[in-house]
């Protein structure tokens, strides 16, 4: 369903299960992130009226995700804890050469952004199969649904907006790009690291 060339590594689920608190503190800040995309889609993008009305939707949808994981937090008796930098996003984010037209800034800008979804959706689901704490694989397995439809809506929009084309070409490149970071990364405990 996700198109994923290389899948997370189940191992990854047991350092999530020593490390749950700072899974859930970095977990927390890619929530914030996302809402954060969504609000520079809008400033950027200002004249896509229909992708402003789901980003101002996103908005509101990422920020409760972000109160759901923080309420987590604090009810295992704990702060929110420092952001760290996502290694997985910012050599995701070398992908694409700066530059070129509005349109096509646009949809590198809607590629990444379903591919950092999808990824956080495959995470979801493991972790909802897979986690020892029956709360938190149920939490998790909500997440995912919303994530699933997250993925659909930016690369329906990279498709709608871009020459289907070449965006789907983009987008399997990309995917390529992806599955070859991922041989370096589940031995992390963050998200997508």
């Amino acid at each position: 369903m996700l198109g994923l060339k290389l899948p997370t590594d189940p191992r990854w689920v047991n350092i999530v299960e020593m490390n749950i608190d700072d899974i859930l503190t970095d977990h927390a800040f890619c929530e914030q992130k996302a809402a954060s995309t969504a609000i520079s889609l809008m400033v950027s993008f200002p004249e896509y009226t229909e992708l402003v009305q789901e980003m101002i939707a996103l908005v509101k949808e990422e920020i409760s995700h972000f109160k759901l994981v923080h309420d987590k937090i604090i009810a295992r008796g704990n702060t929110l804890g420092q952001d760290r930098k996502d290694a997985y996003v910012n050599k995701l984010l070398k992908f694409f050469p700066k530059g070129g037209s509005r349109t096509t800034q646009l949809v590198h800008r809607l590629l990444y952004a379903a591919l950092i979804e999808a990824r956080s959706c495959e995470r979801f689901r493991l972790l909802s199969q897979e986690l020892q704490d029956e709360e938190l694989r149920t939490f998790y397995h909500n997440l995912m649904v919303s994530e699933a439809n997250h993925y659909t809506m930016f690369l329906g929009f990279a498709r709608k907006y871009g020459d289907e084309k070449e965006v789907n070409q983009k987008w399997q490149e990309l995917l390529d790009f992806e599955a070859e970071i991922m041989k370096d990364l589940s031995k992390d405990q963050t998200i997508h690291g």
